[in-house]
């Protein structure tokens, strides 16, 4: 049975999973066991997860869409092909795809009226393109039905999303960096002389001892690997072995490494430059250089780019020269995250957010003394006229229409 972290995975929604073993084992035939139900796969990011899990987990239960997707390859997966098969399948499936997609539109609208609404309070204008992305991976406009091309968009934005996730995740990174120089420059502007010397150069004395490092091996090559089998398998180095590797390694036996179990390969080099204890290391820069190590190996061992290593790209890979003689390793220090172009143009945007914040403040208190001004002219005409429509009246009321009634009755006598 194929569980839906394979599902994910030959759709092409290429996420980050962390599967326990399943039952099927591409590396070897072995004779049927009992089938476990698959756990749950880990969070893909993407803010449509949820709904992302539930549907490919009920399309995986109708056995017409299950066998004509292990008839289907990936490209066509990612050309909208196999989501024509959704008119076949069975009317139940069908109609808890409905129910899912309403319940998604409905959350989709919840979460956007309470954003505009934020925005509102803040004085802050709607990005109504910002808002209206967030129903790419679902056609909006049948909020009713899942139908074909529901199922379309959901892939092809699956795909184009996690595509994209790891440079978004360079990207705030370096914004992460850029603002701990900002927000250190601008510390140092608050001190005096003879503290700001000696910030620099407790900040100089911590780069270095960052840098002081045992070498790093090249992510992938036969010294990192075989240290990785000393150290962590407790194997003897010279008895390495690449297909047995892969197999220690590959942990939820299914004959491929994915990204999470590629980068646990390399927390024995991460573990030399970074330590949680240590002032001069930075957690942060830690996963970035694990994000770099991976994406190296992908790119020099996944030879048909489908985020996966295959035991057969693996075994292929550990032949080449770069393997048994590969460059060393630049590691984040070496290699500068941002130019100083970049620094500045990103100062310069702080600035003017800060500048935009200001005047808005600014606004919204002229707005409340203009309202508190109007409030007490409200009240004052209030008073006034009070007094005007009532004169002459006494200060006790009651009193003065008792007199008034006894007089007109002694009169009336």
């Amino acid at each position: 049975m194929w569980g839906p972290s394979h599902f994910f995975l030959i759709l092409c929604l290429w996420a980050c999973l962390d599967a326990l073993p399943v039952a099927v084992n591409k590396t070897k035939v072995s004779p049927p066991v009992e089938e476990l139900e698959p756990p749950k796969s880990a969070d893909t990011g993407l803010h449509y997860d949820r709904y992302l899990r539930e549907v490919i987990d009920f399309l995986e239960k109708d056995p017409h869409f299950r066998e004509k997707l292990h008839n289907t390859d990936m490209e066509d997966i990612k050309q909208g092909k196999l989501a024509k098969e959704l008119d076949f399948v069975s009317h139940h499936v069908r109609t808890k795809l409905d129910e899912l997609k309403r319940q998604e539109v409905n959350r989709l609208r919840t979460l956007i009226k309470l954003k505009q609404d934020a925005n509102g309070e803040k004085g802050m204008t709607v990005d109504h393109q910002a808002l209206l992305k967030q129903f790419e991976h679902l056609n909006n406009m049948n909020p009713h039905t899942f139908e074909v091309e529901d199922l379309d968009r959901l892939i092809k934005s699956a795909t184009n999303d996690l595509d994209n996730f790891d440079k978004e995740r360079h990207e705030d990174f370096k914004k992460y960096e850029m603002a701990k120089e900002h927000d250190r420059k601008e510390h140092l502007k608050t001190l005096d002389e003879d503290a700001r010397k000696k910030e620099e150069e407790h900040f100089e004395e911590l780069k270095k001892k960052h840098a002081d490092h045992p070498k790093i091996n090249h992510p992938g090559s036969q010294d990192q690997l075989k240290e990785v089998w000393e150290e962590a398998d407790g194997l003897d180095p010279n008895d390495f072995d690449p297909k047995t590797f892969f197999k220690l390694h590959d942990t939820n036996g299914d004959g491929y490494f994915d990204e999470q179990e590629l980068e646990a390969l390399f927390t024995k080099e991460l573990e030399k430059v970074y330590d949680p204890t240590h002032e001069e290391d930075d957690m942060m820069e830690m996963e970035e250089e694990r994000l770099r190590m991976r994406e190296h190996v992908m790119n020099e061992v996944d030879t048909n780019k489908d985020r996966l290593v295959s035991l057969d790209e693996f075994i292929t890979a550990t032949n080449r020269k770069e393997f048994l003689e590969p460059d060393g390793w630049e590691t984040l220090e070496q290699n500068p995250i941002y130019t100083e172009e970049e620094l500045r143009e990103f100062e310069e945007h702080l600035a003017r957010e800060e500048q935009d914040l200001n005047l808005k403040t600014n606004d919204l208190m002229k707005q409340r003394e203009e309202l508190e001004r109007q409030q007490e002219q409200l009240n004052a005409q209030k008073m006034e006229l009070q007094r005007v429509g009532d004169p002459g009246k006494p200060p006790n009321m009651n009193k003065f229409h008792k007199c008034n009634l006894q007089t007109w009755k002694s009169h009336g006598n």
